[in-house]
């Protein structure tokens, strides 16, 4: 019986890495009490892995080991779970190994380990809170992200002091793998990285440490270069859905504003998931000359949204293309719409590609992020009415049906909620007129209140994405829809 939070952990090692065996253990035990010092031998052992991660990552702070900081706690797990890892090239064979079997036996094997060695922060991201609401649309999915740590305020001071490193060159390179971490640094000694070829070039891929949806893979190129969006994107994404059939693939745009937070280096997010934008049907079918193996049409969808439908990936990569080249180049004034102002191009596209059956779809969400006086943060981007729930970027998983909304929300409900039934509240200032107009509309119980206020974000949700939509849905935004359809 294992007594000790080392042996307990030294067993954990065992059983996750096949580079050790039990002839190991005392070798193990030694690396172990290295690094969490010699007190950490009498700390007793928890039945669960995590649990007793933390009991050996306390031991090293009270005796001195390490300081009490977020960095220095975080860097210590990692190196704990780095010796339950195995190398790059271990995992990368078993992983190709496996795929010979299946593409999901591949991506369940390196899933699993990502979560048993806390690569995957599955405790962290069961922090969140996560519910649906129904629309128009179908079922929004909303995610109030709680789950990557606040600062620390020692890590912020330290950080201060450290001249820029310059390594990794962001958090996406595969200079991370196996990195150690600092104070303004992830830890990264546990995490490992996939190698495949993509469009020549070798890509990775890598588990999200705090995923929004099951199995949140991100494919990263193996150069730090800004995201684009171009034909090779296209053929990347289709590529990697032959790759990996289960999963969809999709990219953030590659401009301010209407892209996502991680521009300087080109990435691609993707995993086991179904979004309400894949479920949505097609509201008005389109015809693209050219391109007689490619079915096309309009999404029923908050956003404007050009789905392809093909078994021929060649052609549906074309079609695609001829989309993205039309769109970069077109102007609707009369609906706000310009490719350009001043020399600065303002159109691209968010894509996602995931298999139906035999065939390939693409979906191709048409972005603009110009702003203007009345809409300073973008004009096709939450507008100031629907700000205090969302004034973030609106980028590829929002895109999709599922919004990922700040952690202050969090308590800012909980007052707005008490206000809704009349109970003395600090609500924010900013969502009185919000708040205000749901009393003057709905009824307000305690049995109901809290689902109604789900719903009711829900609703500014689906307002959100209809701010960040180009065609918007009324008569004249599908007018000018048909307009950009007709150029095609």
């Amino acid at each position: 019986m294992l007594t000790t939070a080392v042996d307990a952990h030294v067993t954990h090692i065992l059983q996750l890495n096949p580079t050790y065996s039990p002839l190991d253990r005392v070798y193990l035990t030694n690396r172990v009490r290295a690094l969490c010092g010699d007190a950490s031998a009498s700390v007793p052992a928890a039945a669960d892995p995590l649990t007793n991660l933390d009991r050996l990552v306390a031991a090293a702070v009270s005796a001195g080991v390490i300081a009490e900081t977020h960095s220095a706690q975080e860097i210590l797990g990692a190196a704990l779970m780095a010796l339950a890892t195995p190398a790059p090239s271990a995992i990368n064979a078993e992983f190709w190994g496996r795929y010979q079997d299946s593409p999901s036996a591949a991506t369940d094997y390196f899933y699993a380990l990502c979560r048993a060695n806390n690569q995957v922060q599955t405790r962290a991201i069961a922090k969140n809170i996560a519910f649906t609401a129904p629309s128009d649309y179908g079922d929004l999915e909303i995610t109030i992200n709680l789950s990557k740590p606040e600062k620390d305020p020692k890590d912020i001071a330290a950080a201060a002091k450290q001249s820029a490193a310059g390594y990794p060159a962001c958090a996406l390179c595969l200079e991370n793998e196996g990195y150690a971490g600092r104070a303004d640094w992830a830890a990264r000694a546990n995490h490992r990285i996939v190698r495949l070829s993509l469009g020549g070039r070798t890509w990775g891929l890598q588990y999200s440490p705090y995923a929004y949806f099951t199995e949140h893979a991100i494919f990263l190129d193996s150069q730090h270069t800004p995201m684009h969006i171009n034909a090779q994107t296209f053929s990347n994404l289709l590529d990697l859905v032959t790759l990996f059939p289960h999963y969809f693939v999709g990219s953030n745009a590659d401009l301010p504003i209407v892209g996502g937070s991680m521009l300087a280096h080109e990435h691609y997010q993707g995993g086991r998931h179904t979004f309400a934008m894949a479920k949505a049907p097609i509201a008005t079918p389109i015809t693209l000359p050219g391109y007689p193996q490619v079915e096309a049409g309009i999404v029923k969808w908050p956003m404007s949204v050009i789905r392809l439908t093909s078994t021929n990936r060649t052609a549906l990569a074309a079609a695609a293309t001829h989309i993205l080249t039309a769109w970069q180049g077109y102007s609707d004034p009369a609906l706000q719409i310009r490719a350009v102002t001043a020399g600065t191009p303002h159109h691209t596209i968010t894509p996602i590609a995931r298999r139906v059956d035999q065939a390939y779809q693409l979906d191709l969400v048409l972005r603009d992020n110009q702003t203007s006086a009345e809409y300073p943060d973008g004009i096709f981007h939450p507008h100031p009415a629907v700000q205090h729930i969302k004034k973030e970027n609106i980028g590829l998983i929002e895109v999709m049906g599922l919004a990922v909304l700040p952690a202050r929300l969090k308590t800012e409900l909980a007052e707005v909620e008490k206000f809704l039934l009349g109970q003395p509240n600090a609500m924010a200032p900013m969502h009185r007129p919000w708040a205000e107009q749901l009393v003057a509309t709905q009824t307000w119980t305690p049995a109901t209140a809290h689902r109604q206020l789900q719903q009711a974000v829900g609703n500014v949700f689906a307002t959100v994405l209809e701010n960040a939509g180009v065609f918007k849905r009324d008569a004249a935004g599908q007018a000018g829809f048909q307009r950009f359809v007709h150029t095609l």
